[in-house]
């Protein structure tokens, strides 16, 4: 099923033109209304009638989430202050927040693409949607929930916290799409056994979950128990929120990018060279059809892979890779790059362990040390010592073995490690803090 199957389905050459027909403009609008970018392309002996093609793309500048910070707080707006109907923003916990500005027209557009997005899952007007991504400055709830509301399914606005609450409304109200990270998600399942309340009696069929990265071995843990249809979805604020990119429940892989609104490139985290199709690096992103803030050539720090096969849902547009990790994420331990997502694999598919598990890095004199913590289940935790030893023993043996990289493991009783309402809390790097 498709929401717009016009836009969805365009051939790829008209596709392609109307990338740079909006492409062009863009960069005229920018060049004579951002000061920022009119100093960037004058550094660089760049003019907006300069660019002509899509591959011309490489040769404008980049920006980074410091610039928004750097112009904080409306400096990169692209329109009168007037015209801006809504700001958004991000905490700010390392330094000044980013804001993020949007016109009326912003505010439709990215309300289109959160309704494909819904209906690109398999989300019908008949749904009940469960939306617990949090509201206010953090753009996850707003945007779900327009997106919703967009589409005429029923949108129930939870946000966050109060998880007892959670279940029991899911449960009265018959929600059958649940929105949310996928840490909460099991979270929330956790909850509604303590509750005795039986997971079967809800009548959950979809959960759409972003915001975090996660695992396919995640994926299947949480379609398990829940018994639904686990799907992914993209976004980030400083681009537009959710619905920037979404699985398909057809295939179930790769993520759909609504290009006729975003121009995406992949490139190498070090250099910043653009990278051919089917290669993986840094996922870079244009703003097309932004109004209030409009951004060449972001940064997202994610790192994925572009998918140019076509898909068997009929849509023409790109899929990304799941995300594989940030590249400032990226753990650097005795010369050997590793991702938190690799570990999660590797504990997922190990029997007896739960998805919740802490990376803990310091550095012992000059060597720098991983520490893995990770619940195992209740069966496993009431087994005699040695039996926890040699599975702690296993893990970091097959960890050295596919990630070559000595690890510390402790195995820890189940509930110890603290849950989180939002974004999961993976790593705790205590090198920064010496």
């Amino acid at each position: 099923m498709l929401y717009d199957v016009e836009r969805e389905t365009m051939p790829r050459d008209e596709l392609e033109s109307l990338q740079l027909k909006r492409l062009k403009y863009l960069v005229e609008k920018v060049y004579h209304n951002v000061p920022f970018y009119k100093k960037r392309f004058d550094e660089l002996n760049l003019k907006p009638e300069q660019i002509k093609t899509l591959s011309d793309l490489k040769y404008l500048p980049f920006t980074e989430k410091q610039d928004l910070r750097n112009n904080y707080p409306f400096g990169l707006f692209a329109v009168p202050k007037e015209n801006v109907v809504r700001v958004h923003a991000s905490s700010g916990t390392t330094g000044k927040a980013t804001v993020v500005g949007y016109t009326k027209r912003d505010i439709s557009i990215w309300a289109n693409l959160m309704a494909r997005s819904f209906v690109a899952t398999g989300v019908t007007r008949r749904d009940i949607v469960h939306n617990a991504y949090g509201y206010g400055l953090f753009t996850g709830g707003l945007g779900m929930h327009y997106g919703a509301e967009t589409l005429g399914a029923t949108i129930v606005p939870v946000s966050g916290g109060g998880t007892k609450r959670q279940v029991m409304l899911m449960k009265d109200f018959g929600s059958t799409v649940l929105c949310c990270t996928p840490s909460y998600s099991l979270y929330l399942y956790e909850t509604a056994l303590a509750q005795g309340i039986d997971i079967d009696s809800l009548k959950l069929r979809i959960g759409i979950f972003g915001a975090e990265p996660w695992t396919e071995k995640m994926r299947l843990e949480i379609e398990k128990k829940f018994k639904i249809k686990a799907l992914d979805i993209y976004g980030l604020s400083e681009i537009l929120g959710p619905g920037v990119a979404v699985e398909c429940e057809t295939e179930q892989h790769g993520l759909h990018i609504w290009e006729d609104h975003f121009l995406i490139e992949i490139i190498n985290p070090e250099t910043g060279e653009q990278l051919p199709l089917g290669e993986t690096g840094e996922l870079v992103i244009t703003t097309l059809t932004k109004e209030a803030q409009p951004l060449i050539r972001y940064r997202t720090k994610d790192i994925t892979s572009i998918i140019p096969i076509p898909c068997k849902c009929g849509r023409t547009h790109y899929r990304i890779e799941r995300l594989k990790g940030r590249s400032d994420d990226m753990l650097i331990i005795r010369g050997v790059n590793v991702f938190p997502s690799q570990i999660e694999s590797i504990l997922l598919e190990t029997e007896g362990l739960t998805p919740h598990y802490q990376i803990i890095v310091k550095r012992e004199g000059a060597l720098d040390i991983l520490e893995i913590q990770v619940e195992v289940d209740e069966k496993i935790f009431s087994d005699e010592i040695k039996h926890l030893q040699r599975l702690e023993r296993k893990l970091i043996q097959t960890i050295k073995e596919f990630l070559g990289v000595s690890t510390r493991v402790k195995l820890v009783e189940p509930q110890s490690i603290t849950r989180s309402e939002g974004k999961a809390k993976r790593v705790i790097d205590l090198r920064k803090q010496s």
